[in-house]
């Protein structure tokens, strides 16, 4: 367990160095794009098969318990440790991350984006998945740093290179705006190791706190928070977003909302919710509010993009709902309870599985016939998708519905989660306030679904017949087997919550009680 666990976390980087070299005889194929791109998919799946070992390996019966541990001193001067380990908060987003690199690196064997070298995209792309899968499991601030900026520079070239119209101005904004926020965090990160002495995150969440006085978790919290809030991406910190996912390739898209956006989250769970919990209460109301500003603020969105004549591109329709969809995690982060930090983990592993495929299935759509814009989409001679792919608009209604939260899939239980730890939230906070949140974020609920449904309308109906024929593939195989997973997980985590919530609750429960089962 040990061993698989750093297996994960740096077989990518060299995976990611053998892309670059030269394919030896005999395993060039076709071409040496093709060997290369095979050797992404052989990777990113052996790092998946690796994740399931890890899962099924995993003690169960003690999730709140760190497995697969390694603990090595790396800057003594520092107390700097190669700390790694995983519970039942990080596994499920481990598993994820390694899911969705291997769907994204099969469907660019079939569909690589225009754009430089494959060798280059390759190299990238396992960089990025290392990065990702780093930061889910190491145990130490300094590394969580390292391992939180290592995934800007691949995914800036990613989208600077393979992106579509307006790229560079897209990938300059998402770097500038997150090493910005970065810079910030990595001070309040600095505060947090000089004052306690240490950089554990283990020890600091046992100690909840203790060693660091008032103000000093105040200042920690601000700093760290802003840095983690542009990368989830919160209101009004998330103009990057919206131009970075329209710009991006569609695998870059879909990493993008599936797995980068966790990275922000989950760093309020796992650093300032056990680590500052004294200055993590003080701001949780101000939390509170901008989620459900978000919330709203992404369905209004959302909905302007959609109305008839305003030229709304379907990628950057998808990107603002992931603001909304981000606000409810938020949310439940901020209610400090069990029941809404549970509720936050599980729509971060649902917004990743249906925002994934809502982008895997946009790109399809934009490959297709040329453009995202959605009224050249719905129009005479747009999609039509129930009468020219029917499959695919089985597939689009099932990925929008799944989105908007319907009951039995795996979006209902985050937001409703989320909304009940609003409801009652933690000793301290203020009732009132987050009863009026909690009203904001379920009014938000029915302008997703106003806005999800009228995307389904326009794209998926209307008579194929009407103006000029057009000759549309259905969806092909490849398609099929990078799609077919993400909605299985979305049907099972929806009709069998308790997969997860048994992984996580026991360590949410043990990470608000300072350390204590």
């Amino acid at each position: 367990m040990q061993f698989l666990l750093a297996f994960i976390v740096a077989a990518p980087l060299l995976g990611a160095a053998a892309a670059l070299l030269p394919a030896p005889p005999g395993l060039k194929g076709r071409s040496p794009e093709q060997a290369v791109l095979r050797h992404g998919v052989t990777v990113t799946g052996v790092i998946l098969a690796a994740a399931i070992a890890l899962t099924l390996g995993f003690d169960h019966d003690a999730p709140s318990r760190f497995q697969a541990t390694t603990d090595i001193s790396w800057i003594p001067a520092l107390d700097v440790r190669i700390h790694l380990g995983v519970d039942g908060i990080s596994l499920p987003l481990l598993l994820m991350t390694a899911l969705l690199f291997f769907l994204c690196a099969l469907y660019s064997y079939f569909k690589l984006p225009a754009g430089p070298s494959p060798k280059a995209f390759v190299a990238l792309l396992l960089v990025l998945e290392s990065g990702t899968l780093a930061t889910f499991a190491v145990l130490d601030l300094l590394l969580f740093f390292l391992a939180f900026e290592m995934v800007l520079i691949p995914m800036y070239f990613l989208i600077a290179r393979w992106g579509g119209a307006q790229r560079q101005a897209a990938a300059w904004k998402f770097i500038l705006y997150t090493l910005l926020g970065s810079v910030v965090m990595l001070l309040g990160l600095l505060l947090i190791g000089l004052k306690s002495g240490t950089f554990d995150m283990v020890a600091l969440a046992t100690d909840n706190g203790r060693e660091l006085t008032y103000t000093t978790q105040l200042v920690a919290v601000l700093a760290i928070g802003i840095g983690l809030a542009v990368k989830t991406p919160m209101w009004p910190l998330h103009s990057w977003l919206p131009d970075a996912h329209t710009a991006a390739p569609t695998v870059g898209s879909v990493l993008l909302a599936g797995v980068l956006l966790k990275m922000g989250t989950y760093g309020f769970v796992r650093i300032l919710l056990p680590i500052t919990p004294d200055g993590m209460a003080t701001f949780a109301p101000y939390l509170g509010a901008f989620a459900a500003v978000g919330i709203v603020y992404g369905s209004l969105a959302c909905l302007a993009l959609a109305r008839k004549g305003n030229k709304g591109d379907l990628k950057r329709l998808i990107a603002y709902s992931s603001v909304g969809h981000m606000g409810f995690v938020l949310l439940g982060i901020a209610s400090m309870t069990p029941t809404g930090v549970n509720g936050a983990l599980f729509a971060n592993i649902a917004h990743g599985l249906i925002t994934g495929l809502l982008f895997f299935l946009v790109g399809a759509l934009k490959d297709r016939y040329g453009t995202a814009d959605l009224d050249t989409l719905a129009g005479a001679t747009g999609a039509a998708l129930y009468g020219r792919a029917p499959r695919m608009g089985a597939f689009l209604a099932f990925a929008a519905v799944a989105s908007l939260g319907l009951p039995g899939l795996a979006g209902f239980w985050g937001e409703m989660l989320a909304l009940f730890g609003a409801f009652d939230p933690a000793e301290g906070l203020s009732r009132p306030a987050f009863l009026t949140f909690m009203a904001i974020g379920a009014f938000g609920t029915l302008l997703t679904a106003a806005y999800l449904l009228v995307v389904v309308r326009r794209v998926c109906m209307g008579d194929p017949r009407d103006g000029r024929e057009l000759a549309v593939a259905d969806i092909q195989h490849y398609e099929f087997a990078a799609w077919a997973p993400l909605v299985a997980l979305t049907v099972l985590a929806g009709l069998w919550p308790a997969v997860l919530l048994g992984l996580t609750d026991p360590a949410v429960q043990k990470l608000l009680a300072g350390g204590n089962s």
